[in-house]
Formats: C-alpha cells, structure tokens, sequence
C-alpha cells in the first residue's frame, strides 16, 4: 500500500542560505547577479528572428540585442541559467517524491480558471520586469545583494504590492 504521507518541503531559512550562496557564487563567477527575464528575451528575440526575419531587420531593438549577444542570443548565460532552473524544479521535485501533473488550486474555483488566472499574472509580471529593466530576482535580490538602495525598495514595493493585493485575489487560491 502507498504511503499518504506528504514529503515535507525544504527548510525555507535553508533555501534562503542556499539561494543566497548561489547568489554569491553567480557574483563571483559571472561578475553579474541572478535573472530570468533576460532570457526570457533572449528566447522572444530568438523567436522573431527565426519566424520573421524580415520583422527583425527593421527592429532596431532587435539588431542591437542580437548584436550585443553575438550574433545569438540564446548564448546568454541567462538562458543556460534558466535551464538549470528547470532541471533542478524537476529533479528536485522528482527526489522529493512531488513528481506529478496536478493543478492545485481552491475548492471555490475550477483548474481551467486556476490556469488563466496564472498566465494573467505571468504575462502582467512579465510586462512590469520589462518596464522596470529587469525581473525580481535581477531587481530585488541581486541589487540588495550588492547593498543597493534601489534593490531594498523593488523588494518592499513587490512584497508590499503582493500583500496589499492579496486580500482581493485569495479567492482564487484559498
């Protein structure tokens, strides 16, 4: 018979110390912090390029951003970042026992509602780190990682945002 006992998750002050050393370590190596939305880009870019290469001759910001990548950008180390993400959810999911299609969401709600409500966030996330140059993790903990002023207030101003706004969306989640 199977065990139905939950896994338990990591200990989130030991996440926060390995997050911070991986932080440090991207410092060293790279000489830049932690991001996501650069490679997202990258593969927006890659994209139009590949689909419409007509589109991306006339884009100024497409020719320099492929410019600036030498020539491709899906060489940018934020991509091979990106994909370490991944990989490691997965396997960290797979040896955790958590290795399952299953949409979680409120009794109050439906999966399919669950799922839009998401890529709503996503997509309006997605927008707001292109229009303040960069994502969270770019913003926030990369620039409060190197004692900057700005990374302190991008980081109150999304914790903030998110707890003044969750009183209104907790429906969709709880």
């Amino acid at each position: 018979m199977k065990d139905k006992t939950p896994k338990k998750y990591m200990n989130p002050y030991l996440g926060g110390v390995l997050l911070g050393l991986v932080l440090l370590a991207a410092n060293f190596i790279s000489g830049r912090g932690l991001g996501a939305s650069g490679a997202i880009k990258s593969c927006v870019v890659t994209a139009v390029t590949t689909v419409s290469p007509s589109a991306a001759e006339n884009s100024d910001f497409l020719k320099e951003y492929t410019k600036a990548h030498s020539g491709s950008p899906m060489k940018n180390w934020l991509v091979f970042e990106m994909l370490g993400v991944i990989v490691g959810g997965f396997l960290s999911g797979a040896l955790a026992g958590r290795l399952k299609f299953k949409i979680e969401h409120s009794p109050k709600i439906t999966s399919r509602k669950r799922l839009v409500m998401a890529l709503i966030g996503g997509i309006l996330f997605g927008y707001g780190s292109q229009l303040g140059r960069g994502c969270t993790s770019g913003s926030a903990l990369s620039g409060m990682a190197v004692l900057s002023l700005g990374g302190f207030i991008t980081m109150m101003a999304i914790f903030g945002t998110a707890f003044g706004l969750a009183y209104f969306f907790r429906k969709n989640w709880i």
